[in-house]
């Protein structure tokens, strides 16, 4: 009944047999395995393969010697020992030790089943080579049917780009790719995909044919730091030079922006209603981009309102803005009141102090910047006129937070009255709201008040000696009042030099 059949139906017949005789015989094996415990390995499979070919050769009616039989059966056998030495020195020994490559077990069975292959062809072609039968099986429709289906799938296509991905390795778990425009953190690599994490935590499975045949861009290699970009758009009448000096200021001193290599800025673009400015800032691992972006763009909003550098509303809009002239009064009051109080300035008329406030620059810090930097250059001091901030210095490489400032606290006034570095660093801690006063305003109120150059340097003097704990000590009244007179002395020579007086 089995010869009244076409040659397409036998073909087809033979490879259902094939193919269903071994995973039915590796089936049991599996159930043997995980119920009884029984360890089988590379060579029930290779009696898997033998059997479903047996029993695909007596379904499609081939008839050889037993001696045929036995000699193909030990070929097939031998295809163990080959693939034993292919683990042995090939994924071992060659990627696995000298490349540092891992090698996925798959991949492992799937060139030894490629060898299998080869060896069963070698057989068919040679072993039984006057079966003229063994012709239909060779070019057996229902094998290649099989194998078009899973192509067809994308089923292979995973696969071997899976093993690219293994091999080459252009990431590994923990990178973080760009992926079209999401950024996402690799969770994991497998055979078939690549698994992906977004900032979102929303999960993309994406299968590795897809993943090599694009560009892969990879923000962890080959370390960790990567270079990021944002845009900001000014007006046109604010000169480049100036624009660039405060991007620069407002993005490398944003938390989380390395301060190597270091912050650049680039106009990029004169747009319809802005001139549009590059933020190209360096960064670590970029899992916390959301909160660098944050960080650098608050920044820029308040260096750029600290510098009046406007960002353009649309060009369609028309926005008409008058400061309210009750909140200007309302700050100069605030900060009249305190510089009244302030013991460095009690030598100046209500006058004088007046003109102070009018010629003094009033800014706005946001929450975590930095109003001033140990160790950099100031010819100005500081009167916090609302919120907090905190002092710390540097010791060996650690900030140290030393004191907070409340309003309405002065700050920085050694370095404006003699030009001396700061020496510590002040960050805003809230919103504040801060009055400068800078040395050209200082040094005309001097020259109008010479006398008050020595009240100034007796404070000074006793601020010294308060920071040293001079006044704390158990030494002598005369002592303290000859080091006092020494320190007096000293700070009235550095006023009238560096006021020019």
């Amino acid at each position: 009944m089995f010869n009244a059949l076409s040659e397409a139906e036998r073909d087809t017949i033979t490879a259902v047999v094939f193919v269903g005789t071994f995973f039915v015989a590796f089936g049991v094996g599996r159930f043997l395995k995980r119920r009884a415990g029984v360890r089988l390995g590379l060579l029930f499979r290779l009696f898997c393969l033998i059997l479903a070919f047996y029993a695909a050769i007596a379904v499609y009616g081939i008839h050889a010697s037993w001696r045929n039989h036995v000699g193909a059966a030990a070929i097939l056998l031998s295809t163990a020992l080959v693939v034993a030495l292919v683990n042995r020195y090939v994924w071992d020994f060659y990627f696995e030790k000298k490349r540092q490559t891992p090698i996925p077990h798959f991949l492992r069975e799937v060139v030894g089943g490629i060898i299998f292959l080869i060896v069963l062809l070698f057989v068919l072609s040679y072993g039984y080579h006057a079966e003229t039968q063994l012709k239909g099986l060779l070019a057996g429709s229902g094998v290649i049917a099989i194998i078009l289906g899973f192509a067809g799938q994308g089923f292979f296509a995973g696969i071997i780009g899976g093993v690219a991905i293994q091999i080459n390795r252009p990431y590994k778990v923990g990178d973080w790719l760009q992926v079209g425009e999401r950024f996402a953190e690799v969770m994991e690599i497998n055979w078939r995909s690549t698994r992906l994490r977004t900032n979102d935590a929303i999960y993309l499975d994406i299968p590795n044919n897809e993943m090599v045949s694009h560009t892969i861009v990879n923000l962890h290699y080959p370390t960790v730091v990567h270079a990021m970009r944002i845009r900001v758009g000014v007006e046109y009448k604010n000169p480049p030079s100036r624009v660039k000096d405060a991007l620069f200021r407002a993005a490398s001193t944003a938390e989380g922006v390395l301060a190597e290599p270091k912050t650049k800025i680039f106009l990029v673009d004169f747009a319809e209603s802005a001139v549009i400015y590059e933020v190209k800032f360096y960064m670590g691992n970029h899992a916390r981009i959301n909160e660098v972006n944050d960080a650098v763009r608050t920044n820029v909003w308040y260096e750029l309102k600290r510098q009046g550098i406007t960002i353009p509303f649309p060009i369609r809009t028309l926005h008409v803005e008058r400061k309210g002239v009750a909140s200007m009064h309302e700050e100069h009051q605030e900060a009249r009141a305190i510089l009244r109080d302030e013991a460095l300035f009690e030598c100046l008329s209500d006058q004088q102090i007046d003109n102070l406030v009018q010629q003094s620059r009033v800014s706005h810090f946001g929450r975590g910047e930095r109003v001033i930097r140990e160790g950099a250059e100031g010819e100005s001091m500081f009167v916090l006129l609302r919120g907090s901030a905190e002092v710390s210095i540097s010791k060996n490489g650690t900030s140290i937070p030393v004191a907070t400032l409340k309003a309405p606290d002065c700050f920085g006034e050694m370095s404006l009255l003699t030009g001396e570095r700061r020496t510590a660093t002040v960050r805003a801690e809230t919103d504040c709201q801060v009055m400068e006063i800078g040395k050209p305003v200082m040094a005309e109120l001097l020259r109008a008040s010479p006398d008050c150059l020595e009240r100034l340097s007796e404070l000074l003097a006793q601020r010294k000696m308060e920071t040293e704990g001079l006044l704390k000590e158990a030494a002598s009244h005369s002592q303290n009042e000859r080091k006092e007179r020494e320190y007096k002395a000293t700070f009235l020579h550095r006023l009238r030099t560096f006021f020019e007086l």
